[in-house]
């Protein structure tokens, strides 16, 4: 008879075992802090799967010199913003966790991939959450070849390591990892330790035998991951997809890639057909007003490698509230905060009595500095009730001091608004192009105060 694997229950904070879980830790005295962890080596003795060929003892210690750099062989997916989200494309044996809101269209996304990638290869689609009859219904409304794609249903871990050994997929899709479980542990799917260990073992698996593996994550209410946060440490690629509820577009965003670069954006749109690849974003971040409009400005920021056009607009009114109210959507508040106390320090305009709104047109987040420049234009425009040129582009960091300061890549942000028809930039005097840029009339500033008169005049 085959030996129970025995368990135990770690304390997080202190570290100490026990062997029954319980709600206080008699060591430390934190309460609920036990989780269940299966002791190394249980399972497997080995610690290896079939096929892997891979032994510690003919492993050696070499100078970091003496190895060759390879670049790794990559895979086009058939979606050409995923590909770039992905570095370029899919890197076999890699490990990618996709994290969304509900029904956000991270299900979607994967099928159409494995629907191309199977013209090319052997995949694997596992599914914890949907029938088999829902997938097949899916795939034929959006009209995906399904000739070639390989379908599981099934949540528990051995057996579909198991079955992909025998079948031996390229890819493997499992969708999502809070519904499977090992039998390895005895506590439900979706708590901390089955997430865990059970991306511990597909993980391990995906690197012995070179399969490219697509974890889907949920998300908590906050919009971070939902399990472990060890599960980021475990992957290769975090891809987070996100999306207004009301709007058609959908951004996935890489926060971890260690094939490629972060912060790359992919732009989808949502249709009746699945989601549809948008070559120029900068075309749907864009209003384009048929008339000039006062708390306009457009910002040429960037996403990855990918300089990018949104209008950031702003909306200043008088506050009837002792407090008057800041409130920002697209960027950080705090960094509003600031730039209002620097809009009345160095360029003597106060907004004490004024209740001051920002939004990023299409649902785009902006985290960088660049568009410090942009907001403190908008929001004058709004406050004197004058609209900016509709030709005007700008960018740049705006420091304590009142000065404007460079940000990179400044020579790629003005070839993409000349690009887009703009014919006039206010940008930092150390991101002047050494050439100028056809059909674009750049101005310097050095200072708020200039960059103030210069967009107004």
């Amino acid at each position: 008879m085959a030996k129970a694997v025995k368990t135990a229950y770690v304390c997080s904070d202190c570290g100490a075992a026990f062997p029954k879980w319980a709600g206080q830790c008699t060591g430390c005295g934190a309460w609920n802090t036990l989780q269940e962890q299966v002791p190394a080596g249980a399972g497997n003795a080995s610690g290896r799967f079939a096929g892997y060929a891979g032994d510690a003892n003919t492993q050696a210690v070499r100078r970091l010199s003496e190895v060759a750099p390879e670049s790794a062989a990559r895979t086009a997916t058939g979606l050409n913003e995923l590909d770039r989200v992905l570095g370029g494309g899919l890197v076999l044996g890699s490990v990618t966790l996709i994290g969304g809101d509900p029904g956000i269209g991270k299900s979607t996304l994967l099928i159409q991939a494995m629907a191309l990638l199977a013209e090319q290869m052997p995949v694997l689609y596992v599914s914890g959450e949907e029938s088999a009859e829902q997938i097949s219904l899916r795939a034929r409304r959006l009209g995906l070849p399904t000739d070639r794609v390989q379908l599981l249903t099934e949540t528990c871990v051995e057996r579909i390591i198991g079955l992909a050994q025998q079948h031996r997929p390229q890819v493997l899709v499992l969708d999502s990892i809070q519904t499977f479980f090992t039998e390895a542990l005895q506590s439900a799917p979706g708590s901390v330790a089955q997430v865990r260990e059970s991306a511990a073992r597909l993980v391990r698996f995906a690197k012995q035998t070179g399969t490219s593996l697509f974890l889907v994550g949920h998300v908590t209410k906050e919009g971070a991951l939902a399990g472990p946060r060890v599960l980021e440490h475990m992957v290769d690629t975090v891809l987070y997809f996100e999306g207004e509820s009301g709007s058609q577009f959908r951004l996935i965003r890489a926060i971890k890639n260690r094939f490629g670069a972060v912060n790359e954006l992919g732009v989808f749109a949502m249709t009746d057909k699945g989601l549809r690849e948008v070559s120029n974003p900068s075309a749907i971040f864009l209003s384009r007003h048929d008339q000039q409009v006062a708390g306009s400005a457009i910002l040429v920021t960037r996403e990855g490698t990918r300089p990018l056009l949104v209008e950031v607009q702003a909306l200043v009114d008088q506050s009837p509230l002792g407090n008057p109210r800041r409130v920002a959507l697209g960027l950080e508040q705090n960094r509003l905060s600031m730039l209002l106390a620097v809009l009345h320090r160095h360029g003597g305009i106060g907004m004490f009595d004024q209740d001051v709104f920002l939004n990023v047109v299409g649902g785009v987040r902006v985290t960088e500095p660049a568009a410090d420049l942009a907001v403190l234009l908008a929001v004058l425009s709004s406050f004197r009730d004058r609209a900016l040129s509709n030709d005007l582009v700008t960018f740049g960091e705006v420091g304590l001091a009142g000065e404007v300061r460079p940000v990179p890549n400044g020579q790629d942000r003005l070839r993409e608004a000349a690009k887009h028809g703009f014919r006039r930039a206010i940008v930092p005097r150390a991101n002047v192009p050494k050439r100028p840029v056809e059909g674009l009339q750049v101005t310097p500033v050095s200072r708020v105060s200039e960059a103030l008169e210069a967009a107004l005049e």
